[in-house]
């Protein structure tokens, strides 16, 4: 129905005209709020998959996880882990990409910490070059466009030096593989990863290694053991953002500060559509990979009086949304298995409700 602009005869001239005025403006906001619709709309559905961290209590190699990704219909696969290959030589490599091919899936290659003088840095590939050169061989040889690697935990911040010094001896060791990231092809993703570094701090990292061939694995719940809202945290590294393992999380409020607990998707108090809408327009190119890892609480006691003494560089504006968030939560309960085969339940349910909550509430994926 077309809208009566005509005046009538109690209508003043001004105040039609001031009518007529507001349809107009009106009628000129409508293309472009129509045109931002229909390129929502045409922006192609980001890609999904899972991380095998989500289900390690199964101790699935290679080609199982690469079964199990496709009968969940997922575009990626994200093995984190180089124990999850039976052989690190070429020619098994090559089998194993073969067998991704011919299943439509992408293969993520990730591994652990790379920082020599972390406390989560284990010998058993070598130095921590010879790890990383490892690592960056056995992704070109998978296609994976980028090698995943970690600096430590939240221990390393009590280290001499604190987590800068950290930082200063991963950004070493990067620099010292370049050449071989860069003739490989191959990207060195580092991960914000159990509460070793915050956002900025990552970025710090990947600013002073160099941004042309190392970049950032956003990881949302490790986000909160920061202290960071996710989507902050995201906003921080999507710049730099190269893969992802990523999961829900409720936060809430106790007597010496913030409990965290991770959760499947849509079961914590992260909006994940307002994350993934801005994900999309940030990092379209960048795979979802749901890892998740549930059952237990953290928690921060930021109100005891040693807590912040590793926290000196922590800014005011992160945690008031962090603060903010852990208002929204709620208590949960934590879950323990009995014995092994309930606990290879319990993750096969929780990562496979989270990628049913991602394609039928999210519109994740592209398959």
């Amino acid at each position: 129905m077309r809208p009566d602009i005509k005046p009538t005869g109690r209508q003043s001239r001004r105040s039609f005209l001031g009518r007529l005025g507001s349809l107009g403006a009106g009628l000129a906001l409508a293309p472009a709020a129509l045109g931002q619709a229909t390129a929502a709309a045409a922006r192609p559905r980001l890609k999904l998959g899972l991380d095998n961290f989500a289900v390690r209590a199964m101790g699935w190699k290679a080609h199982a996880l690469l079964d199990y990704a496709a009968s969940l219909k997922l575009d990626t696969l994200f093995i984190s882990d180089l124990d999850a290959f039976e052989s690190h030589e070429p020619a098994y490599l090559r089998e194993v990409k073969a067998r991704a091919d011919d299943l439509g899936l992408q293969i993520y290659l990730g591994t652990w910490s790379i920082c020599p003088t972390s406390k989560a840095f284990r010998n058993k590939w070598g130095t921590a070059e010879e790890h990383l050169a490892l690592g960056l061989r056995m992704a070109r040889a998978l296609g994976s466009p980028v090698l995943r690697v970690v600096l430590g935990t939240g221990e390393d911040r009590k280290t001499e030096g604190g987590i800068q010094a950290r930082i200063a001896d991963t950004v070493k060791v990067c620099q010292a593989c370049r050449s071989r990231a860069l003739d490989a092809g191959v990207k060195i993703a580092v991960e914000n990863h159990a509460g070793d570094m915050q956002a900025w701090e990552l970025v710090t990292l990947i600013e002073a290694a160099g941004k042309d061939y190392v970049g950032a694995n956003v990881d949302s719940g490790n986000a909160t053991w920061t202290m960071e809202d996710p989507l902050e945290s995201l906003r921080t590294l999507a710049p730099y953002a190269l893969c992802t393992s990523l999961r829900d999380s409720m936060v809430w409020e106790y007597e010496q500060g913030a409990k965290v607990q991770w959760t499947a998707m849509g079961e914590g108090c992260v909006d994940l559509k307002a994350y993934f809408a801005e994900f999309a327009a940030l990092c379209p190119t960048v795979p979802v990979h749901i890892e998740t890892i549930s059952g237990f609480a953290r928690e921060i006691p930021y109100l005891t009086p040693d807590f912040w003494k590793v926290w000196s560089g922590a800014r005011a504006r992160d945690f008031a949304r962090f603060l903010a968030l852990a208002k929204r939560g709620r208590p949960l309960q934590p879950h323990r298995s009995a014995n092994a085969q309930e606990e290879q339940a319990y993750q096969k349910s929780e990562l496979e409700r989270s990628i049913r909550y991602c394609k039928e509430t999210l519109s994740l994926g592209q398959r």
